[in-house]
């Protein structure tokens, strides 16, 4: 089911509340909002908002046997990766970025942001269809830029489906595929990464895949693999 409002803070956080105060918000559940005056990234960063843009959240519900949580990421990604495919001429151009980013080039085109409660995960997803919002520092590309501005509402449509799909395939058959697809739509190994983390520590090497927990492996420059589990990922 997807409910779009027309204007709210942040739809993660609007889902967030619905759950603390007890409400029965099913899997599968959307909200999508018009805008935005809220919007967050990873890392408490602002995340503009742009009529014509996606917007929206939806709810998962992690059951014991399912596959850890914070794949669901990885999920997502994958999720959006198949539904932008599509849409553009030359999907060659897409790409993957751990953990949470799907780029056009080397421009952010999309973001995702997973956040927990109780039992529950909200998954909120920004993807710039009509137009690319300014961000420090960063690059980012919009839709529109290679043609006509996907309609929002059909997209949305689609990513709902591709995303019920890939939750279906991640509790049938495991994280293994996932993780498999997951590597053949990023950046490929060897590419030039610098992480910066949490304690404010910078890292560099080279992208060496995934691990089956889904953290990123980074070759460093004296050959050992570090992995990393949290952190703000760029290309070099």
């Amino acid at each position: 089911m997807i409910r779009t409002v027309a204007e709210t803070g942040s739809t993660n956080a609007d889902l967030l509340a619905a759950l603390r105060a007890g409400e029965r918000a099913p899997e599968g559940t959307w909200l999508v909002a018009d805008r935005q005056t809220s919007g967050r990234g990873r890392q408490a960063r602002a995340w503009s908002d742009g009529a014509g843009n996606f917007m929206g959240s939806t709810v998962v519900r992690p059951g014991p046997h399912d596959p850890p949580p914070a794949t669901l990421a990885l999920l997502a990604g994958l999720a959006l990766y198949e539904t932008v495919s599509p849409l553009i001429s030359d999907p060659r151009s897409l790409s993957l970025k751990w953990p949470n980013d799907l780029l056009l080039g080397r421009a952010k085109l999309a973001g995702i942001l997973l956040e927990g409660q109780g039992d529950a995960v909200v998954v909120g997803i920004g993807v710039n269809l009509a137009s690319a919002p300014a961000v420090e520092g960063r690059e980012t590309a919009a839709l529109s830029a290679l043609g006509p501005a996907p309609d929002r509402d059909a997209f949305a449509a689609r990513l709902a489906d591709h995303f019920d799909r890939e939750l279906e395939r991640w509790r049938a058959v495991g994280v293994e595929p996932l993780l498999r697809r997951w590597q053949a739509a990023a950046h490929p190994r060897g590419t030039v990464l610098s992480v910066h983390e949490p304690s404010g520590a910078l890292v560099s090497g080279l992208f060496d895949g995934l691990a089956p927990d889904g953290s990123m492996l980074l070759r460093l420059e004296d050959g050992s693999r570090r992995a990393i589990h949290v952190g703000d990922v760029s290309l070099a």
